[in-house]
């Protein structure tokens, strides 16, 4: 490898993490190759069951008129062996419309247990081996594995510019660039109902994160391609407009239909979709441990109000019953008992 395309790593080592009582948490700023970066975290997020790692443009720049090409990876360092330590690898491009990419690494609760060695004495270790240059090695596919041949498929994830992202593959010669193609050239707007043109904005949006999603279509029929990008609207649509607050049962089935037939006919690599799926789908357990804790909470808040009126009470019992037990001392003193019951009689003289 050319000496210009050797990378630098910057190592963020997060110390308390637990005690991190924020909702986001980035890195210092670092420089490297004269471009300034920073790593982010997400503490006190708990919407998500995993754990994702960004890499984010820290320089101040306009919000349009640049860009940056990065072949970058990102490292969740296993602290008992190095050797299963989660590696993300791809090659992106920074602007002022995706100033971060990341990806999820691991299941939260396997990241929180110090067991797996990704958490140990409430530290945590991450890499960001970074290279820019205009010769940035080009990559056939997403490395997102573990150094371990035993990684599991929760740590196969694509990057993206919250969640995922994907590079494009290289082309060899006479075939079609399929990374340059636009949603537009593959997917035929006009044979959309109205209702479904409001999914048109959030397919360009995704398809922006994840090129793969139209490289995995090319070799598809024209029906089918429609048939897959339109299922992924229907998903797209019901997660951008539901509040969780209004789930219904029937909400609830409906998006598992929608995502068992997204699955089963795309081909679309959703790795990065399904977590917000699922945490979705598990929302009526959520609405139903909420009603009781709120009645919990609510029966609680009684009790409490009920026993300080008591303590109230039981004071001024207790302030009374002071004062009668001294007025009872002082009747007592000097007072002698006497027989009531004894008739009173009189002296015979």
């Amino acid at each position: 490898m050319d000496s210009s395309n050797v990378f630098e790593i910057f190592t963020w080592r997060i110390e308390n993490f637990s005690n991190k009582n924020v909702m986001k948490l980035t890195s210092k700023a670092f420089e490297i190759r004269n471009y300034t970066w920073k790593i982010r975290v997400h503490p006190m997020r708990r919407d998500v069951d995993h754990f994702s790692i960004y890499l984010e443009v820290a320089d101040s720049l306009p919000p349009y008129g640049w860009s940056r090409n990065t072949f970058f990876k990102l490292v969740l360092i296993n602290q008992l062996n190095r050797n299963k330590s989660i590696v993300k690898e791809t090659e992106q491009k920074f602007n002022g419309g995706f100033r971060s990419w990341g990806s999820f690494f691991l299941k939260l609760n396997d990241f929180l247990d110090h067991k797996h060695g990704y958490l140990m004495r409430n530290t945590c270790i991450i890499e960001a081996h970074i290279c820019v240059s205009n010769f940035a090695p080009r990559i056939h596919h997403i490395n997102s594995t573990s150094t371990n041949d035993s990684n599991s498929s929760d740590e196969r994830e694509t990057l993206s510019p919250r969640t995922s992202g994907s590079s494009s593959n290289p082309t060899e010669e006479g075939e079609i660039q399929t990374s340059h193609l636009t949603l537009k050239q593959v997917f035929n707007f006009q044979t959309l109902s109205q209702e479904e043109k409001a999914f048109v904005p959030l397919l360009e949006e995704v398809c922006t994160w994840h090129p793969s999603l139209i490289q995995r279509q090319m070799k598809r029929t024209r029906q089918l391609r429609q048939l897959s990008f339109t299922s992924l609207g229907k998903v797209l649509h019901f997660l951008k407009t539901k509040k969780v607050k209004d789930m219904s049962e029937d909400d609830i089935k409906n998006l598992k239909s929608l995502w068992e037939k997204l699955v089963n006919s795309s081909e679309f690599e959703l790795d990065w979709l399904e977590p917000y799926v699922q945490s979705v789908l598990g929302v009526k357990d959520y609405l139903e441990r909420a009603k009781k804790l709120k009645k919990l909470k609510d029966s609680v808040v009684a009790l409490e109000i009920k026993m300080k009126k008591l303590r109230v009470e039981l004071a001024a019992s207790e302030t009374e019953f002071e004062v009668a037990r001294r007025g009872l001392s002082e009747v007592r003193n000097g007072f002698q008992e006497m027989n009531v019951n004894a008739p009173i009689g009189y002296a015979m003289f």
